[in-house]
């Protein structure tokens, strides 16, 4: 049990569960290859657009690891707490994002969730519109390998909270 004390009051919360496996240490050249991954994927594209849609893709997979790391590192880079805030609630509110973070959030969800086994046309159309090939390619790499590193996060039920901005960078 954890216990949190402000001036007033003292509230306990539940518990922290341990995570199940440390799956970098027992698979150290995944893991590394996933970082080469993560550092060619991010490649060209702009660092707080590539945040969000890490932050994005992390809110639908609901992996609250990443969902603490990037926020934390986006907070950190200087992006808005009203921006990230609003990310879960994105297309409600797009006058928070350009008309290019929207297509790349479109796209992001698009990828992410694949219900309908396929990116629809008219969202790959939008973010064609608004990003070079190249860049395209990177924003679909980089969604890509979030979606990778969720399902590691989730899989073995990281915790957050301890995550400290830049850590693994």
């Amino acid at each position: 049990m954890t216990t949190h004390t402000d001036e007033t009051t003292t509230v306990e919360y539940a518990p922290e569960q341990p995570a199940r496996l440390d799956w970098a240490k027992h698979a150290p050249e995944v893991y590394k290859a996933m970082v080469r991954l993560e550092i060619a994927a991010r490649q060209g594209l702009d660092h707080k657009l590539y945040e969000l849609v890490k932050i994005r893709a992390s809110q639908i997979n609901h992996c609250a690891f990443c969902i603490d790391m990037h926020t934390k590192d986006t907070l950190a880079a200087g992006e808005s707490v009203e921006r990230i805030l609003q990310l879960s609630a994105w297309d409600e509110s797009r006058h928070f994002y350009t008309a290019k973070e929207i297509a790349a959030l479109e796209l992001t969800e698009a990828v992410t969730v694949l219900t309908d086994g396929f990116v629809p046309d008219e969202v790959y159309e939008n973010a064609a519109k608004h990003f070079e090939e190249a860049e395209l390619a990177q924003l679909i790499a980089a969604i890509t390998a979030i979606n990778a590193w969720n399902r590691f996060g989730v899989t073995c039920r990281m915790a957050p909270g301890h995550y400290q901005p830049g850590q693994y960078k």
